[in-house]
This record gives structure tokens, sequence and C-alpha cells, in this order.
């Protein structure tokens, strides 16, 4: 039996150590989530702000020393695009004092409805069919919050489709390895489209170059947007995707949906189908 792909690997994981010796200090992750720690002689504070046009779920963790928090050390922000919220604050116990901060964070927010009516279309050119490796809650890797998640067997360089209109909110595709040790996944090419009821439909392992879209674009239901390839966490070519909705601690939830073929077939996509777009 053939090896696929792990579950896609979107998440961003950050410490932030802020030093005493510093009185104000900001932290980017691809400019998009900034920390930021202001700092005077008694208290200390934490803002986290989303640089980008898109919400984002961002979950933090705040280790201390010599700090008294005014609230959780624990918190998970739902950030819209361009705004800034605070996420923690304390009171300086001693000269010493001082604040670390972990955290993940994914684009989309968790709280959002799918439209279960929507029937998406299969992410191939018109009049093609590929065998599905893994569909839905296949034992391999499709479990947990992989679980409503497809792999299609595609050659490299096949042309990869827009399953629903949305905006690309972010883009990967300067790798060019795919492998199964561990840490393979940060060579994943994707794109991650956000839809208008706020799930995005993401596309992985994507060859290098194989974007043929660009961040902000909004695409249409059926539009080109990419080259298959096999890059990440995989053993073999094929497209990994799937719908999500945002969760905690830079994590996506894949959601059930229903696509329908060429021949109008309502379909959910189990291990051993095959469907013509259309």
């Amino acid at each position: 039996m053939p090896r696929f792909s792990a579950p896609p690997f979107f998440a961003v994981v950050s410490l932030f150590v802020l030093n005493p010796a510093v009185a104000d200090r900001t932290y980017c992750d691809d400019d998009w989530v900034c920390v930021e720690r202001r700092e005077d002689a008694k208290s200390i504070e934490v803002f986290v702000e989303n640089r980008k046009p898109y919400p984002v779920t961002v979950s933090l963790r705040a280790r201390t020393r010599g700090v008294s928090l005014d609230g959780s050390s624990t918190v998970t922000l739902v950030i819209d695009g361009g705004h800034r919220q605070r996420a923690f604050g304390g009171t300086k116990r001693n000269d010493s004092g001082s604040l670390r901060v972990s955290f993940d964070w994914t684009v989309g927010r968790p709280d959002v409805e799918h439209d279960d009516k929507y029937r998406y279309r299969l992410p191939y050119r018109d009049g093609e069919h590929y065998y599905i490796l893994q569909g839905f809650g296949s034992r391999f890797s499709h479990t947990g919050l992989e679980r409503y998640t497809i792999d299609f067997a595609m050659e490299v360089g096949t042309p990869v489709h827009a399953a629903r209109d949305g905006v690309v909110a972010r883009l990967e595709e300067r790798h060019d390895r795919g492998c199964w040790e561990d840490g393979c996944g940060a060579y994943a090419n994707y794109i991650v489209i956000l839809h208008d009821d706020g799930t995005t439909g993401e596309y992985y392992h994507l060859q290098n170059e194989g974007a043929l879209v660009e961040e902000g674009q909004y695409v249409k239901r059926g539009q080109l947007i990419g080259l298959s390839g096999n890059t990440g966490h995989t053993t073999m070519p094929h497209l990994h995707f799937g719908v999500y909705r945002a969760d905690t601690w830079g994590q996506t939830r894949s959601l059930r949906v229903r696509f329908r073929s060429a021949d109008g077939k309502v379909f959910e996509p189990r291990r051993g189908g095959r469907h013509e777009a259309g």
C-alpha cells in the first residue's frame, strides 16, 4: 500500500522573549501577526496586531518571572484584518520582572458557520478524473482534525482549479522538496483561499513555483490556480484538498462538505473513487 500525506502543516509556532533590558519590542511573524511589548517601570502589556486584511486566530501563552498578570496566562484572540488587541497585562513585582510569550496562529475564525448547502467543484480540469488515494475518514492520516480531507493522485504539474470562489489569503511556492521525516511539512507549497462564509479551501503539496495566482487576488470557482506537486510531508505526487475553519493553537479543523461531479451527482469523496469534474 502506498503512503500518501500527513495532515498539512500550516501552523506557525513562535517564541517571543520579552527582554527586560529593552523597554519596548515588537516581533512579527511573516509580516502578518505581530506581538508587541509595552513596558514602563511598574507594568508590562502585550498587544497582538494583524497586519493583513484577513481575520486570524491567535493563541498565546505567557510565562512570567517577577510579574503578576491581571488575567489568564493563556488566551486565544480572533483579530480582524488591520486590527490590534491587548493580550496580556501585568504588574512587575521587582526590577527584573520579565515576560516570555509563545504563540501560534492561523488564517480565519473558529466561529464561522459553513454553508452546508454549497456543492463544491472538484479541484481539477473539466473532463478529468483522478483516483482518490484518501477520502473522508481514511485511516492512514485523514483522522482527527483532518478527517474530511481528500488526496487526489496527480502527477507533478497537473493543473489545479478552485473548488469555490474566494480570495487568495496566503500561498507558498518556493519549496522543491518532499520527504517523510519529521519536519518535512515545512517544505509544503500551498494555496489558501478564504471563502465568503469565512471557511478556507486549502490546496497542498504544489510544485515549486506552482502557484498561478497572487495573494489578495479574487478567484472564481473553476479558475486555474496552480500546479500539483510532491512537496512537504509526502511520499508520492498528489493534491491534498480540504475545507477548514480555524481552531486554536495554529490548527485548522476540516469540515464535512459535498461535491458535484460533471454528471450532476452529489457525493462525499471516499478512497478508491474517481469522479469527473465539470
